[in-house]
């Protein structure tokens, strides 16, 4: 079996045939999926649809930093996601994080926003699911000071504290992660011509660190690059890895699959 660690199934990009989607991933052996919110209103179509689409649908909840300009209330948008939170199908608080690529969100704004969510997390004990793009500097620095808490309080979250989900870093960063006990989510990317620092990456990070993603709709692996991504395909990310590290398909998915519900905390029927 698979776990697509990160799909968005609930966006409208998959409003006109979202049940043959999941039928899809179902056949393609994906047998769960993590689908992130972008903002409180996000969350709340995810849960309803993970409540409609029944075992192996799991949510996080969380705002994206580039949403943060328009969603962030502060103290009332850290209790809305604390009360979605709550729910059975809520597995991390994500997607959030920092990103410098896009000028939807000051940098300050985006960092408040971090903090708030990153104190929810270590609240409610949930993994987070990180958004880096251009800022994995300042990301793996807030989130040193951060596990460092965790360690210095003896949190149980210390031993999973989350992803980064999409990893775009280079090998040397995403070891750095890894020694904080973060897992590293690899996408599409790494299968494309393009990809050899995601190939490295899937190559350095030990296996027990290692999760496949489609981040659907968004970055279809090749041989789909430029269509519409879906969790299905995450079984080609998968294979990619598997080539890189000279193993068997099998031997990955095993593997991905046991990270992904040791870091989430869910159990697959």
């Amino acid at each position: 079996m698979w776990v697509d660690t990160h799909a968005h199934v609930h966006l409208e990009a998959f409003d006109a045939d979202r049940d043959a989607v999941v039928v899809r991933a179902r056949e393609a052996g994906v047998r769960a999926w993590v689908d992130p919110a972008l903002d409180v209103a996000s969350a709340r179509r995810a849960l309803a649809l993970a409540a409609r689409y029944g075992p192996g649908y799991f949510v996080a909840v969380g705002v994206h930093p580039n949403s943060v300009a328009q969603a962030w209330q502060g103290a009332a948008t850290v209790e809305a996601l604390r009360a979605l939170a709550a729910a059975d199908a809520v597995v991390a608080i994500g997607e959030i994080g920092l990103d410098y690529y896009r000028d939807f969100t000051p940098k300050a704004q985006q960092w408040a926003a971090l903090e708030a969510q990153l104190t929810l997390a270590a609240a409610v004990n949930l993994p987070v699911i990180l958004h880096q793009r251009q800022s994995m500097a300042d990301l793996l620095a807030v989130l040193q000071s951060w596990v460092a808490d965790l360690r210095q309080a003896g949190h149980p979250l210390a031993a999973r504290p989350g992803v980064l989900h999409s990893f775009s870093g280079t090998a040397d960063e995403a070891l750095r992660a890894v020694a904080m006990g973060f897992y590293i989510g690899i996408t599409g990317p790494v299968t494309f011509k393009n990809g050899e620092q995601m190939r490295e990456v899937a190559r350095q990070v030990p296996l027990a660190r290692l999760l496949v993603e489609t981040d659907a709709p968004f970055m279809a692996p090749h041989p789909h690059r430029g269509k519409r991504n879906e969790p299905a395909w995450v079984v080609w990310v998968g294979r990619r890895v598997a080539a890189e590290r000279g193993v068997s398909e099998e031997v990955v998915q095993a593997h991905t699959t046991a990270n992904a519900q040791r870091l989430f905390g869910f159990q697959i029927s």
